[in-house]
């Protein structure tokens, strides 16, 4: 039996628009929706817009927007799995073969709020989006001609305006939105009025923390017995939470998360809670991932279990990462231990290739802040953090067939995930210099001089290139593991 045929699909009006249909958001936005119309009087749902040409767009709506998320942890000292049906998301459009329908959304006069998660890649400007084009290239693009369509549709009535909330893990993600979409409707020589318009609909910034491994294929036909029902977008989560909204105006009403009992954060300046959670929570996942996935490993549970991994992700949070920040350390390190906790929840099977999706980006908001913070703060280049690097650009070691991209580990192959040109760039560095032996030093020198990966040229730090070359080198030499015992032993 199919989840729609078990669980109620209940009709509210659209006041959510969500670019983005994966597990994140699900688990995260969506099912914060619900507990609202379970606990308040928000009585809305979420139209979810498929921001990419091939998504989850169909097997949503074969559901009739239903899931289910199970949320797995420790809370108070004991064991909790919890199973919610969702139904909040009334369903999904796909921008691409849909746009009639997804501009059409604009005409929406219940539509207030819009979320987003479409990764740190996603807000990004586009030289080549027009205003006539269906759909533009860019999310913000998307964004602008959404926007322009409905100023004209309600004929620049300012109670017509929207507030965004986007997610993605980028600083300042709901100026930098803004700032993109604003220079679009100059570009485009959109009306002056609109302009002024825009600049009334409200652009917070946000941070999210919640793990979500996502749909658990070795586990989903016992749950779906369990659950008595067939559910193709099972949706498996940790039980912590947290969003923190940086916002100019009091929207406490209109989303009554607290009074829902949600662990959500209003304030005017989010910029302590936005560190903490990037440096040390994301900051550990990739600085991690890719030397952990080399070794052999699969789930972050098993980075937290296996010695020598583990000894390496401790190191590079206290001796390096918290080091590298400003605040109270006391805080930092109750924080840093709270977050080993939930990486150890026996619960969630955290895929580290999952976490590798765009991991030069990642490393550029992630990482990269607590290497140069180490700089400044102490004169050196932090060494665990360094040889994460190091590893990032092994696991970055492939050949693209059919413009998909695979790396070797043990013998077998794995998918390597990142934008187009990351792909085409490496796959070219690694074949031009096969036989080189000088190759590390080369390739080092090309990654860290990547001025459009890292908004920088890296390779002018003193004693950088050769620090990245000689750990990638000990990779290649001595083997991912002994390379690793000799950087966590020194």
């Amino acid at each position: 039996m199919d989840i729609s045929e078990t669980v109620k699909t209940v009709k509210r009006p659209e006041k959510v628009l969500q670019f983005g249909e994966g597990n994140f958001l699900r688990a995260f936005v969506d099912w914060m929706i619900d507990v609202l119309n379970e606990k308040t009087d928000f009585n809305g749902n979420v139209v979810v817009v498929q921001p990419l040409e091939k998504g989850m767009g169909d097997v949503i709506n074969a559901q009739n927007g239903l899931y289910t998320t199970i949320l797995r942890g420790m809370a108070d000292g004991r064991v909790v799995e919890e199973f919610r049906p969702v139904s909040s998301i009334s369903r999904c459009v796909n921008v691409y073969t849909q746009f009639d329908d997804y501009i059409k959304l604009a005409e929406n006069p219940d539509l207030r709020f819009v979320v987003s998660n479409t990764t740190e890649a996603g807000i990004t400007y586009n030289t080549a989006d027009k205003l006539g084009d269906k759909p533009q290239r860019s999310f913000p693009g998307k964004v602008a001609a959404f926007l322009y369509h409905r100023w004209r549709y309600f004929k620049g009535d300012p109670d017509k305006t929207l507030v965004f909330i986007p997610c993605e893990l980028i600083d300042k993600n709901g100026d930098m939105l803004r700032e993109i979409v604003v220079r679009y409707a100059k570009e485009w020589g959109l009306e002056d009025a609109f302009s002024v318009w825009l600049e009334k609909c409200d652009f917070c910034n946000s941070l999210v923390d919640r793990v979500v491994p996502g749909y658990p294929r070795e586990e989903a036909p016992t749950l779906c017995e369990k659950l008595g029902y067939t559910d193709n977008l099972l949706n498996v989560a940790e039980i912590f939470h947290l969003w923190v909204i940086e916002t100019r105006s009091d929207y406490t009403k209109e989303l009554p998360f607290v009074n829902a009992g949600l662990n959500v954060v209003w304030t005017k300046d989010m910029s302590f809670y936005r560190t903490r959670k990037v440096r040390i929570l994301n900051g550990a996942h990739t600085m991690t991932v890719a030397a952990a996935f080399l070794c052999g490993l699969d789930t972050v549970e098993a980075c937290c279990k296996d010695p020598l991994i583990s000894m390496f992700l401790h190191k590079g949070i206290f001796n390096e990462i918290i080091p590298s920040m400003d605040g109270n350390t006391d805080q930092l390190i109750a924080y840093a231990n709270k977050v080993l906790e939930r990486f150890a929840n026996p619960y969630i099977k955290h895929l580290l290739l999952s976490i590798t999706l765009n991991s030069v980006s990642k490393f550029k908001t992630r990482v990269l802040p607590s290497i140069k913070g180490s700089l400044q703060k102490k004169g050196e280049l932090p060494t665990h953090l360094v040889f994460s690097l190091s590893a990032l650009i092994a696991f970055y070691e492939g050949k693209l067939v059919n413009g998909e991209m695979f790396g070797t580990r043990n013998g077998e192959s794995y998918p390597i995930k990142d934008d187009e040109d990351v792909l085409t760039r490496f796959a070219a560095l690694y074949q031009e210099n096969a036989d080189n032996s000088n190759k590390a030093r080369i390739i080092s020198q090309a990654v860290l001089s990547s001025v459009d990966w890292w908004g920088e040229d890296l390779s002018v730090v003193p004693g950088f290139v050769d620090a990245v070359a000689n750990c990638l080198s000990g990779i290649w030499k001595r083997g991912i593991k002994a390379e690793l015992e000799r950087i966590c032993v020194e």
